[in-house]
């Protein structure tokens, strides 16, 4: 549902681009004359034209007027189940409401200890017909998980807590961990 999720800026573009709208087709009305074809080109042209302009304002808008930070983050690796859990506080630090704010966290595997091992820069293929035995599963250096932490709504100033849980694969050494909030 659109209407909680506008503030009053969103309704003010929204007003605008329409009554640019309706300006312009007025002004193609006239001008136009008795020419059908021409008439609906500058229609279309009309509507494009401002469409285009609210849907940026919009998301411009939504880029500016609702933002929250980080707080407190804290990690702690759970070894039974091979997790990391985040816990911290997100604060709405903008002047309207936030619906629900998602976290992209980003765990890379830094481990390669600079040990370099057979076949690390090129593979042997002599007589490998039937496939190497002691070939390795994919392990993909990064996992890469977006939690809602936000459900219902942060008003302005307000702080809640959240936590969230994403894998951490036992082959991991010297990782790096990345986050990022998005607010809407």
């Amino acid at each position: 549902m659109m209407i909680p999720y506008f503030t009053i800026l969103h309704w003010l573009d929204v007003a605008f681009f329409l009554i640019l709208f309706i300006f312009l087709t007025v002004i193609s009305v006239k001008a136009a004359g008795n020419s059908t074809k021409l008439l609906l080109s500058m229609i279309f042209a009309t509507f494009l034209v401002t469409s285009f302009g609210a849907v940026l304002g919009l998301v411009i808008l939504e880029k500016y007027t609702k933002k929250a930070k980080l707080m407190n983050v804290k990690q702690r690796r759970v070894l039974i189940n091979e997790t990391l859990v985040l816990k911290g506080r997100v604060k709405n630090i903008g002047k309207f409401k936030i619906n629900y704010c998602k976290l992209e966290i980003k765990l890379v595997n830094n481990g390669y200890g600079g040990k370099f091992t057979k076949g690390s820069f090129f593979k042997s293929a002599g007589l490998n017909i039937f496939g190497s035995k002691d070939k390795k599963q994919e392990r993909p250096n990064t996992v890469k998980a977006t939690r809602v932490i936000i459900k219902d709504g942060l008003k302005p100033g307000e702080i809640k807590n959240f936590s969230a849980v994403i894998p951490y694969p036992p082959y991991f050494k010297d990782t790096y961990l990345n986050y990022k909030l998005y607010c809407h």
